[in-house]
Parts: structure tokens; C-alpha cells; sequence
């Protein structure tokens, strides 16, 4: 198993980036898994009569990705997610690409924890955005 950043390899504005296209079948295997089953999300007739006007992504799908990030790349595998606060500020549409950044912004070395900026863009504009905690193994 590869293992991600240990707390002395992090610095403040270490920055990587996740980029997803959500798909239809994203946003059913999401539902069928949660059972969130709005139908804005899964009934396109239904959406097209909202202020939408077309299907969207659950909210908590690009919260997700948020996850996948941290926890795949930075600071990725042997870190421990302790807390998440989220804002939904856009939809997020089928077939657009969600492009999430993840950002060192604060290092506590005594508790080992780190502060992470956390933020979802489709097209430019801010989706989902965000600050994450988490407890990030020491090095050898």
C-alpha cells in the first residue's frame, strides 16, 4: 500500500488538484448508495421544472471528491479525516468537469494536525467550498 505525505513533508500552500467529470451514472450509483433519491437529481423531466431547469449533482457527491483528494493525494493514504465544514454555493450539472483543489493552510506539528483549504470549481466558479482537519502521520 502506497502511503501519502507524512507530516514533515507537508508545507503551507502545498497545493494538488482532482478532476472528475460527473457522469449520470455517477449521480444514481450516488443515490443508490445513500438513498438520496431527490428526483432534481434523478428525473430529468422533474429537474427541467425547477429553478435548475436540468438535472444536478448531489451537493454531497463534489463534497466527495473533496474525500477522494485528501485522501488519495494530500495529504493522502495514513492520513485520519477529523472534520469537515462545507458551503454549496452553485449547482453542479451533468457532465461537467469538477476540479477539486485541496491546500495546506495551517500545520499544527504538536497535535499533528493539518488544516486544509478545500474548494470544487466547475468552469471557473467556486461549487463547493470549505476548510478540512485532519491528523496526518508523523515520519520515521
Amino acid at each position: 500500500m502506497t502511503s501519502g505525505f507524512t507530516l514533515e513533508q507537508l508545507f503551507i500552500d502545498q497545493s494538488i488538484e482532482y478532476r472528475k467529470i460527473v457522469t449520470e451514472d455517477d449521480v444514481h450509483t450516488f443515490a443508490a448508495v445513500t438513498g438520496d433519491s431527490n428526483p432534481v437529481h434523478l428525473d430529468a423531466q422533474y429537474a427541467a421544472t425547477t429553478s435548475f431547469g436540468k438535472q444536478i449533482a448531489h451537493g454531497m457527491l463534489s463534497a466527495g471528491f473533496i474525500s477522494a483528494a485528501i485522501g488519495t493525494q494530500l495529504p493522502g493514504p495514513g492520513c485520519i479525516y477529523l472534520e469537515q465544514n462545507l458551503k454549496f454555493r452553485a449547482p453542479v450539472f451533468l457532465g461537467q468537469e469538477v476540479v477539486t483543489r485541496i491546500t495546506v493552510a495551517e500545520i499544527n506539528e504538536r497535535r499533528r494536525r493539518v488544516t486544509l483549504k478545500t474548494v470544487c470549481e466547475c468552469e471557473g466558479k467556486a461549487v463547493v467550498t470549505g476548510e478540512a482537519i485532519v491528523m496526518v502521520p508523523a515520519g520515521e
